[in-house]
This record gives C-alpha cells, structure tokens and sequence, in this order.
C-alpha cells in the first residue's frame, strides 16, 4: 500500500492511498471459495460449483464488497502509518477501483491542531469574594413578601408601584385588531409590561377614569402586522389597588418548609439557601473566566468539522428544549450561525482541556463524581435510583464526569495562576448591573 500526504491549507490534508490489485484480487477469490459450500446453482450439485462459475455470477458483487472493506481497513492503517489523528469523517474523492487497477482513492479531512498550553504560573486571573450579609437577608425576605403580596382596592389616584385594573379597546387607523380589547385587565405600574407609553398614561388615574392614550407599537412588536404603527387606547379604569406585603406569621413561614423556630429558623434557612447560590454562582464565573483566558491565551486552530457537529447538537438541544416546553420547534427557524460562536468556544475549551488532561495525566475524581451525581439526584422522587441509573452505563455519567473534570482542571489553574480576589457584594454577584432596592 501506498501513502502520500499534502497539507491543502491550515487543518486540512489530503492523503492519496493506493492498494495493489494483487491485495484486492486475493481477498475476492478468498471470499469466492468461502462461498463454494454454501451456494445453490441450478444445474450444480451443493457445494460444487466451479470457481469460474462463482466468480461469473457473484464476482461483480463480491468485489465490491472487498473494495468497501478494504477501503475502511487502508485507512485506518494509514492513519496510524503517517500517524495522523483525523478532526471528523473523511471525505473521499477520486475513487477508482476497476479490476485490474487495485484500488486507489484520496481522502480529504482535518487534523486536530497542536494544541501549546501557557505556563499557568504566568496568567493572570480575577477571583470574585463575597459574603451574604444580614442586610442581603432581609431583602430576600422583603422580596419573598413581595412575591406573596396581595392586593386591595384604594380609593385614591393611582402611583407608582399600585395595580390598575381596567377594561380597554385599541384601534390602529380607527380599526379594530385581533386582540385589541381586554376586561379586568391589570396592570401593574412600573412594571414595563405593556408598550411604551401605556403605564405613563395611566399614572394618576383613580377608579371610573377613562383615558384615551395616542401610543405606538414598537419596530420590532411580535405582531409583525402592528409593528411600528401608531395605535390608540381607551382604557376604563375599574380599581386602582395598592399592595399589601404578606406579614411574616406563622403561616408565612411554614409555606417554605420551617416548621419550628420561627423568624430566626426561616432567616437561618434563607442564609443557607442564598450562601449556596451565591457559591455557585461565584464557581460558574470564576471558572469562564478561566476558561475565557484559556481560550485566548491558547488560541487553538478549529477544525471545521467539530465546529459544525457541536453547531449541529446545540441546534438539537435547542430543538428538545422548545419541544419539552410545548413549542413544537418546527415552528421555529433556526440559523446556525446563531449558534456559530458558542459552538467555536466550546471546541476550543474541549482541545485546550482534553491537552491539559493528557500532559498532566489527569482524571475525575470518583468521590466527587458521586457526590455530583447524588446532588442531582436529590432533586428527584427516588434519589438512589436515579443515581444507580447514572452508574448504570459508563455512558451516563460521562457528562457528570466532564463537569467535575473540568471543576478540577479550574482548581488546578488558580493553585499555580496569579490570582487577583475581588470583593463584590451578594447583589453584584447575583443581579450584575442592577442597584438593590
């Protein structure tokens, strides 16, 4: 067999293989006779057709079916012989294979790029400190009271913050249009809801009010019929109701699972709870921040086929995602280049850590493989049959084994980097570029 290389441009080869007839012919007339005891020709006795026969009635068939088999086997051979490691299937091209000719074919495919890994003692990265203090408590509190809010009618006129209820009709060019009317429609003032214009119009307003609002519908309205056309509104006022925070009794505090001890076991529960969001969130910006500063410090070369297979399966987790939430995905058109940029980023943190993994002999650890797959777990009815289920097939719990790999990988990095801490509060973690109220 023989094997030439060309580097066609970047990642790209092109690898020429010709196999010599006599390996081609060989295989046939192996194939051929195994075939003698078992073939049934009129006019023949079993098991004794002549060769010539066979190779007149199946020989066409049969080599055919060597050349398929042999073209497979010549290629992983010449891989290995020119020790190459292919990005994605091959693309064969200028195939000949007539008898007589042996067989000969170019094999056109990316390489995984070489792949330089940086001296983590000389990057520089940024660690994000923060702490849940007793004032970030009595917010959530304070927000966990909004959330259980209700509401009472005033009989005053309407201010930021009250709910308005209300009756309205639209028209666009003095005509009606689908979905131009509502009853007992709230509105809640300062809440951005509806179209611009809408809650400033009814600022003030106090029941049995009607107002006429002269408003227009945005460019980009999901009515594409309606979008960017002026519209007016006359909208009856019916109530105007100011909020009423729920008290925090004991009713209050047994809706999230306290039983005992109060205000000060549901504070206590709230700080847990927070403090452990906050750590998982802390952990997820740490690590794409680590991630980010791989990525541009290593700048690998991206084979095209993994760029476009990982484009192809987030298009797919896309498409499971809107079918789980009722929306047929049909319905959506969905452009790959819209998923082009998070399919790059991750082909290139899956070379830079897969280099890391393999120069440094790395593998998951297995207590914190099962700690996550129990955390999971216990999201679920029957937490022990979900986590044996993981374990169940080695396929399973590859992703969990990913995630914690690359956790490690993480900590790995910060014990060597030049590693900055930034104190940020619990807000500015959880909420970046929102003020608490």
């Amino acid at each position: 067999m023989q094997v030439t290389v060309e580097t066609a441009s970047g990642l790209e080869r092109r690898m020429t293989i010709q196999v010599p007839e006599e390996q081609i012919a060989t295989e046939v007339q192996k194939r051929l006779k195994s075939m003698g005891p078992k073939v049934r020709l009129h006019g023949f006795r079993p098991g004794k057709v002549p060769t010539k026969v066979l190779e007149r009635t199946y020989g066409k068939r049969v080599r055919q079916e060597v050349v398929s088999a042999v073209l497979q086997s010549s290629l992983v051979e010449a891989f290995g012989k020119e020790q190459l490691n292919p990005a994605g299937q091959p693309n064969i091209d200028s195939l000949e294979s007539a008898p007589g000719q042996g067989l000969s074919y170019t094999a056109v495919f990316e390489v995984y790029p070489e792949v330089t890994l940086p001296d983590f003692r000389s990057l520089k990265l940024t660690r994000i400190v923060a702490q849940v203090s007793e004032e970030d408590v009595e917010r959530m509190i304070e927000t966990l009271r909004r959330q259980r809010r209700t509401w009472e009618a005033v009989e005053r006129e309407a201010a930021e913050g009250d709910r308005v209820v209300m009756d309205y009709t639209g028209t666009v060019d003095g005509t009606a249009f689908e979905g131009n009317q509502g009853s007992e429609v709230p509105m809640e003032l300062g809440s951005g809801k509806f179209i611009d214009g809408f809650e400033d119009g009814l600022r003030g307003v106090k029941a049995g009010e009607e107002r006429v609002l002269d408003l227009q519908f945005p460019e980009g309205y999901h009515a594409k019929g309606l979008a960017g056309k002026p519209v007016q509104f006359t909208a009856r006022v019916l109530r105007v109701e100011e909020a009423r925070l729920a008290d925090v009794d004991e009713t209050f505090i047994r809706s999230f699972g306290v039983e005992e001890g109060g205000v000060e076991a549901l504070r206590k529960e709230v700080h847990e709870n927070m403090e452990r969001e906050l750590s998982d969130n802390i952990r997820a910006k740490v690590q794409q921040g680590v991630m980010d500063t791989l990525r541009e410090t290593c700048a690998p070369d991206l084979p095209k086929a993994l760029v476009d297979n990982e484009v192809q399966r987030l298009m797919q987790q896309t498409r499971d995602s809107l079918n789980q939430k009722g929306a047929a995905s049909v319905d959506f058109e969905m452009d790959p280049s819209m998923f082009e940029e998070q399919g790059r980023r991750r082909v290139a943190i899956g070379l830079i850590l897969a280099e890391i993994i393999k120069a440094n002999g790395m593998s998951a650890d297995p207590a914190k493989v099962r700690a996550r797959a129990e955390s999971i777990a216990s999201t679920y009815q029957n937490p022990s049959q979900m986590v044996s289920w993981y374990y169940a097939e080695p396929g399973r719990l590859a992703e969990i084994e990913s995630m914690v790999m690359e956790e490690q990988i993480v900590d790995w990095i910060l014990e060597q980097a030049d590693v900055t801490d930034t104190p940020m509060t619990f807000d500015e973690v959880m909420n970046p570029g929102q003020t608490s109220a």
